[in-house]
């Protein structure tokens, strides 16, 4: 065990954490925005509504994330329509590049738990909402969304840590994410067993953060409604 060049490169793996966790912060918190109205949408009975939403999530959760981030980097650049974009600046950034298709490939699966959550939201707490005279706008945004986010913790704490796990492809992009200062240490120093092994230390402990927190969240907003 080469420790100490492990711990020459520590620094470098501490940035590269930090990196992670941008990636990974981005990721959930702008695909999540997008996914609630989505979500919504989705759960609608109309299919001139839903169909395409749907066809988006079976599209991004059909394809291997590696390949919509290849189609996004490289695909695109071929273009030349898209090298004289407005957007160009955008499209030729590794790291815009990585986060748009870490998003939507996020949001893709968070639509689909959030839209199952309210399909499976009991009918009881519907009729009371209509009960007392609330608007569907009102009823959405004090009944339905409050409770089907609640009860889409489990399914989405899942897909927070497949998240994490999903950061280390932006080291194929160039990103010196966790898993690209892994890569680089080994092809330094051809120490592959160290140079993994502690990147896959800082993953484990990144992931009982995770694990911590929404635990703490379940705790808080999903045991209450859990019958007794």
């Amino acid at each position: 065990m080469n420790l100490d060049t492990i711990l020459e490169n520590l620094p470098q793996y501490l940035d590269g954490a930090w990196l992670t966790a941008q990636l990974l912060l981005i990721s959930l918190a702008l695909g999540l925005l997008l996914a609630i109205p989505l979500a919504v949408l989705r759960s609608l009975p109309s299919p001139w509504i839903s169909r395409p939403i749907w066809l988006y999530t079976y599209v991004f959760r059909g394809t291997p994330m590696l390949v919509q981030l290849f189609l996004i980097y490289y695909g695109l650049g071929q273009f030349e329509w898209m090298q004289q974009s407005a957007l160009w600046p955008w499209f030729s950034s590794a790291w815009f590049c990585a986060c748009l298709s870490f998003v939507l490939n996020t949001c893709a699966y968070t639509v689909e738990i959030i839209a199952g959550s309210i399909r499976a939201l009991p009918a009881g707490e519907i009729e009371a909402a209509k009960a007392l005279g609330m608007s569907r706008w009102v009823m959405l945004r004090r009944i339905v969304l409050p409770s089907a986010l609640r009860r889409a913790l489990p399914a989405y704490s899942n897909e927070a840590i497949f998240m994490l796990h999903g950061t280390s492809l932006a080291s194929i992009v160039t990103i010196m994410d966790l898993t690209g200062v892994a890569r680089t240490v080994n092809a330094t120093y051809y120490i592959p067993f160290e140079a993994f092994i502690t990147a896959a230390i800082f993953y484990f402990a990144m992931t009982l953060v995770l694990v911590g927190l929404f635990h703490k969240a379940e705790a808080r907003w999903l045991k209450p409604l859990m019958p007794r």
